[in-house]
């Protein structure tokens, strides 16, 4: 990738605009000041809010525990006393990576030295009849969740399409408000796609355990209601009546913009190491990032919180030249009721799941193998794991399975072998 010439000096003169003001933009912001860059930074979003995180708003949020200012990356005077244009409610039309061009509205042309686009995803909708109907919702903004917590009023019947990590969530968090839910999935058991249906069966039987009624194998047909939904009828012939309707079938990298200015995209913004893209002066980073991963030797794209909050860094680090590699691990976390987990690593594909300890009793740690190599775990409820793992999967060393889930043996001493 051609590197830019010291004739571009970063000066006083210089112009980085951040497409995309969630935490990932913010984050790297906040670090092209940290690093001393003199010039001016444009933070763009199209939300009327400054940058908030938004895990909270399938959890903390949801419930009514946690507030706005809770999920706000920064305070509100942040921004303009660290000289940083936060421009909320605008929404970028057009990317002239040429003549190094973006254009708002409202606002019009602006030129760019560096560009970011940390545009994020979107929800994957349902083309179904009925979608449009009042209360089918989705979430993945403050104002999604808004909407949700509004419409589950006490004696409200909530149906959750999606036993992802949104829709467990979000189940979760309902229940907690004494709404009854009716969770729907084309999957067997919750996760097993990604985490196998051992670990499955762990979060259908606490979802159960908490009143939740489960349709597994089946999703929706079409929700049914004259101007709101009343209910919905599913594959498998049943009819399940509702009053909220939450749609969390996983999401789409924001690559329109992108893909219009012609950079190069595959399963998202197709970025190096540095989180370059295929224009030396145009990077990406969270979830719209798919970058090459030192460590797995292939792109890797997450759509979680991690990755915003380290990527952003990083790139800011690279647009100004110095050539810092993304190697943070992957990583994720989630609460479900009273059941809190972490995953480190990345198996998309594995030959065998490893267990210390048994996963019915919600107190256990997974590793998953490929070639007797570990590339991710888990740890369930048991804590101090999360390094190790890390460690396990950055070797690439094979390792003795029997070692790996007698819990007598310290984990550290497998890493060391």
């Amino acid at each position: 990738m051609t590197r830019l010439g010291e004739r571009e000096a970063m000066t006083a003169n210089t112009t980085f605009v951040i497409v995309g003001a969630g935490l990932a933009g913010a984050k790297a912001a906040e670090s092209l000041r940290a690093w001393r860059f003199s010039g001016r930074i444009v933070l763009i979003g199209e939300e009327p809010f400054r940058p908030y995180e938004r895990p909270p708003l399938s959890k903390g949020y949801l419930r009514g525990r946690r507030s706005f200012d809770d999920a706000a990356v920064h305070d509100p005077g942040y921004y303009a006393e660290h000289g940083i244009e936060l421009l909320t409610g605008t929404t970028v039309v057009a990317l002239d990576i040429r003549r190094r061009l973006v254009t708002i509205e409202p606002g019009g042309a602006m030129h760019y030295d560096r560009l970011l686009l940390a545009t994020g995803a979107q929800p994957r909708p349902v083309d179904i009849p009925g979608r449009g109907l009042d209360g089918v919702l989705t979430l993945r903004t403050v104002t999604d969740a808004d909407a949700i917590r509004a419409a589950a009023r006490p004696g409200t019947r909530a149906l959750v399409v999606g036993a992802g990590w949104i829709g467990g969530e979000v189940t979760a968090s309902l229940i907690r408000r004494d709404i009854p839910v009716t969770l729907v999935d084309r999957g067997q058991v919750p996760y097993a796609r990604t985490l196998g249906p051992e670990i499955g069966r762990v979060y259908r039987d606490l979802h159960a355990e908490h009143g939740v009624v489960l349709h597994p194998e089946a999703t929706v047909a079409a929700f049914v209601g004259d101007r709101t939904v009343t209910g919905a009828r599913l594959t498998d012939g049943t009819t399940v009546p509702c009053d909220l309707a939450v749609v969390g079938i996983g999401v789409h990298p924001r690559t329109a913009l992108a893909e219009a200015a012609g950079l190069a995209t595959d399963n998202g913004l197709t970025v190096n190491e540095f989180l370059q893209t295929s224009d030396p002066h145009v990077y990406a980073a969270g979830d719209v990032a798919n970058a090459f991963h030192p460590t797995f030797g292939r792109p890797v794209r997450l759509e979680h919180w991690w990755a915003a909050l380290n990527q952003g860094p990083v790139a800011a680090a690279n647009m100004l030249d110095k050539r810092i590699a993304y190697d943070w691990m992957p990583y994720f976390g989630s609460r479900q009721y009273d059941f809190e987990m972490e995953y480190t690593g990345y198996a998309p594909e594995w030959d065998e799941i490893v267990f210390r300890g048994e996963p019915s009793s919600r107190r256990f740690a997974a590793f998953w193998l490929k070639d007797g190599r570990v590339r991710a775990g888990m740890n369930a409820e048991v804590w101090g794991y999360a390094r190790h793992i890390r460690a396990l999967v950055s070797s690439g060393r094979p390792v003795d399975r029997h070692r790996l889930e007698d819990p007598d043996v310290a984990l550290a001493s497998v890493v060391a072998a």
